[in-house]
């Protein structure tokens, strides 16, 4: 079974946030082995300098880098990347599972960023889109993309 991996910078708190989460979490399993894993973010002063947030993000980096498992397609959320539709999503997704890399993991970034050595770590850098969204939605919102992108896979009736 292809294994996919999301981590995700900081915690969900919220309720609702969380129920969204497992029911997504629940419905990959049913296509995939889905790992969640949640690694803290770094904290910093409430206006951070430049080399602040640059630590910050280093210090984030390291505990990417030994997340990240080995042999996966790697690909990270950031504003600069690639925008795609929910079919050209499901289509990336087939095409990983046929080049022989033993499974995909995803990452969202802290709220100031992702740092440079874990961008140019990336196979593959995706944008959700050019609005902003709180860094709990877009969790949720990645892993609905990505069950519907097994979804479609599998011809599904979910997409439509």
């Amino acid at each position: 079974m292809f294994d996919i991996t999301l981590i995700c910078m900081g915690k969900l708190k919220e309720k609702f946030y969380l129920s969204a989460a497992q029911e997504y979490a629940k419905r990959l399993g049913g296509y995939c082995a889905f790992h969640l894993i949640e690694l803290p973010e770094c904290r910093l002063p409430e206006n951070p300098s430049a080399a602040e947030i640059a630590a910050g993000l280093n210090k984030e980096a390291e505990a990417i880098l030994q997340k990240l498992p080995k042999n996966a397609w790697f690909c990270i959320f950031t504003p600069e990347g690639k925008l795609l539709s929910s079919e050209a999503l499901a289509a990336k997704m087939g095409e990983i599972k046929l080049s022989g890399r033993s499974g995909a993991c995803f990452l969202i970034g802290s709220s100031f960023g992702i740092a440079p050595q874990i961008k140019e770590k990336a196979d593959f850098k995706l944008s959700m889109s050019p609005m902003t969204f709180p860094h709990h939605l877009a969790r949720i919102m990645v892993m609905e993309q990505l069950y519907r992108a097994e979804a479609i896979q599998a011809g599904s009736k979910y997409h439509k």
